[in-house]
């Protein structure tokens, strides 16, 4: 994966925080593509593993062989299946990512407009708790 998620750092101004939830979204979004790129590749493995294991039997070689070959396909189809998990697990955290970003700018990009748009210095939050 090329593009990681910036790690957290409390700095949780508007911007920033639209920012970090972006390059999570854009980063889940990329994972996804190269999982799916992995569950195309190993499926195929898994397809000419099989294959082997028929042109071994085929042949007439000793059936350890062929078992062996047998297991290794099973192998790779339940690896596929994980995969296929984590990419679906992946896609859900990438939609969250993306929602909440949404829904972060829906409550409180009219706020910050009116905050950075004005030439007066506001208390930063909390400071009227004292």
């Amino acid at each position: 994966m090329t593009n990681s998620p910036p790690p957290t750092d409390g700095d949780n101004r508007y911007k920033a925080v639209q920012h970090k939830l972006r390059t999570l979204g854009t980063a889940m979004d990329l994972a996804g593509n190269e999982l799916e790129a992995l569950l195309r590749g190993m499926r195929a493995n898994a397809q000419r593993a099989e294959g082997l294991a028929v042109d071994i039997a085929n042949a007439e070689l000793d059936r350890t062989f062929v078992e062996m070959t047998v297991q290794v396909a099973a192998a790779l189809d339940a690896a596929a299946a994980e995969v296929q998990n984590l990419h679906a697990t992946g896609q859900e955290v990438a939609g969250l990512a993306h929602d909440a970003r949404r829904t972060h700018a829906r409550l409180y990009e009219a706020l910050d407009d009116v905050r950075s748009s004005r030439p007066e210095r506001t208390p930063k939050p909390g400071f009227f708790a004292r």
